[in-house]
């Protein structure tokens, strides 16, 4: 389809074409001193002129040189909240049925996190028993996505493939491109969806010379990451690193809080719960975010199988990187930073895949 250009007032025309069309829009905005997902109401909420300051253990905004909306990395949140929620009725014995999802409009989707949402989708949508809850979730959501051309201190997609482009899975993909004529948007549609919602905004074809240079922005953001990965088999490299012992030296500095677990935009385990009402008349069926981090997660009779903090450790990293492509068929992370940023003392993943690297290869 042909590429569009939209400018500032455009990008509040979509906001309000979303709403019109009956869709809850979430987007960044800013608060509590950081960049959160919330439910807009209109444009002028997004965080204009903000961007961010990241480090292993840090995130501090800061006001950016121009008006740029989506000049930021990843924030403490992913779009994991709205598709599969941190806590939810499974079921209830008066016989309450859930309510349908709200038709949500996702304003503002990185690389990554579009890369994440296919990857939940392979573990809670697909298979024998998807979970239909997350299906029906997914099925009404309407995407607009984003391409980086600034990534983060703590950004490492493109080592692990995931971006700063944004690949398949979304309706509508911005460019965001701000000189001193202002802010404009080159517009990639991805589906009919995005092409009718295109059509009702003003905008314009755009120009060969102004695709080419958004797309060698985005490209040049590969190049300029904050962090990436060893270049080498990572399934491999932890199966051979099993028994290293760098895994205490981790285990010295991680309190096994599951900071990491709750922030990755990727992590879906759950606990379920089952509660009673004083009179035992009604009983209800709860699932909530679990952590591998927790003492409990492995639980069995009268012990835990992973009672360690370097067990633990070594099997949420081993997992992430290594066996989920056993159970699913790709990584688990899309290196999004969220796990170095949000650990309280700056663990990074990155870092430690590299010291198991340079300890396997014999490197000082």
């Amino acid at each position: 389809m042909t590429n569009a250009v939209i400018d500032a007032a455009g990008l509040t025309e979509l906001v309000s074409a979303l709403i019109d069309r009956g869709y809850r829009v979430v987007g960044p905005t800013v608060s509590e001193n950081a960049i959160v997902l919330a439910e807009l109401t209109s444009a002028g909420e997004l965080p204009v002129g903000w961007g961010v300051d990241v480090a292993p253990g840090s995130y501090r905004l800061r006001r950016r040189d121009d008006d740029a909306a989506f000049g930021h990395s990843a924030g403490p949140q992913s779009w994991k909240q709205f598709l599969h929620p941190p806590r939810q009725q499974l079921w209830s014995s008066d016989g309450t049925e859930p309510e349908d999802p709200a038709r949500c409009a996702f304003l503002g989707v990185r690389a990554c996190d579009l890369a994440a949402i296919a990857i939940l989708n392979g573990v809670l949508g697909k298979g024998s028993h998807p979970d239909e809850g997350f299906v029906g979730r997914l099925g009404r959501v309407f995407v607009v996505a984003v391409n980086c051309t600034e990534p983060g201190g703590l950004c490492f997609c493109a080592s692990m493939g995931t971006g700063p482009e944004v690949g398949p899975g979304y309706d509508l993909a911005l460019t965001e491109r701000v000189d001193d004529d202002g802010r404009r948007y080159l517009v990639d549609v991805g589906s009919a969806d995005g092409a009718e919602i295109l059509a009702a905004l003003p905008h314009r074809d755009a120009a060969p010379d102004e695709i080419d240079s958004a797309r060698a922005e985005v490209a040049g953001a590969a190049h300029r990451m904050g962090r990436q990965m060893p270049e080498t088999d990572l399934r491999d490299l932890l199966i051979a690193s099993r028994e290293s012992p760098h895994w205490d030296e981790v285990a010295s500095r991680c309190l096994t809080c599951g900071n990491c677990t709750m922030a990755c935009p990727t992590c879906f385990c759950t606990s379920v719960t089952d509660t009673t009402d004083l009179t035992g008349e009604h009983a209800e069926r709860w699932t909530s975010w679990a952590s591998c981090f927790e003492f409990d997660f492995t639980f069995v009779h009268e012990g835990s199988v992973r009672q360690s903090g370097p067990s633990r450790y070594r099997h949420w990293i081993s997992h992430k990187l290594g066996t989920w492509h056993d159970q699913f068929g790709s990584s688990g992370c899309v290196g999004c930073g969220r796990c170095i940023a949000w650990c309280p003392t700056g663990i990074d993943i990155t870092q430690e895949m590299h010291t198991l690297a340079q300890e396997r290869d014999g490197d000082d």
